[in-house]
């Protein structure tokens, strides 16, 4: 069967993975057996995708991201350079604890800079942005961004990514698209 991917010479894709039509995987990168890869992902040099990771479509991974067991990037999620994934939270190298990984999803369209922590079992909201060296420890909102270590929120971005200033009324408009949005209840939504 022919692939219908790019994958660098260099690179390993196990047999059984699932990659995408159109997706790029680059130097040195290791993509194990029971991945999976959507279309037109682009995986930077020394990626490496665990088994039981599902990657949506249109998914950047910049250089040096290791995606370990149980995680989940939705569509159109941006990993920045040497973001770091966990799936244990109490880990011993004498003790094997596989069976207690816990599920991290990365839901749509939300950015992760570089060198940033995501401790396991939490869920990062649609169009989160998460400022370069933070470490996330629990679940963050759709359109939140934040930043420090441990991860606060610091305010809310557009689906662009643009800082929103939210009105006394809750209202917010885009700075890079128009599109206006609304903060109630501390949950943004598009109008």
């Amino acid at each position: 069967m022919e692939k219908n991917y790019f994958g660098h010479p260099s690179s390993i894709v196990d047999e059984g993975a699932t990659i995408g039509e159109g997706t790029s995987i680059w130097h040195f990168s290791h993509i194990m057996s029971k991945a999976i890869i959507g279309n037109k992902c682009n995986l930077g040099q020394n990626t490496f995708v665990d088994n039981n990771v599902v990657i949506g479509n249109n998914v950047k991974i910049q250089n040096n991201v290791s995606v370990y067991n149980s995680v989940i990037l939705e569509d159109d999620v941006f990993i920045g350079p040497s973001v770091v994934f966990t799936n244990v939270i109490n880990p011993r190298s004498f003790i094997e604890r596989k069976s207690e990984f816990k599920k991290t999803i990365i839901k749509k369209g939300a950015t992760i800079g570089a060198n940033a922590t995501i401790v396991c079992g939490i869920n990062v909201g649609e169009y989160v942005l998460i400022g370069a060296g933070s470490v996330v420890t629990k679940d963050i909102s759709a359109y939140a961004l934040v930043a420090g270590n441990p991860a606060k929120q610091t305010g809310w971005v557009s689906r662009e990514g643009y800082k929103l200033n939210f009105d006394e009324k809750g209202n917010a408009v885009c700075e890079g698209s128009g599109q206006a949005y609304i903060l109630k209840e501390n949950i943004v939504s598009k109008l």
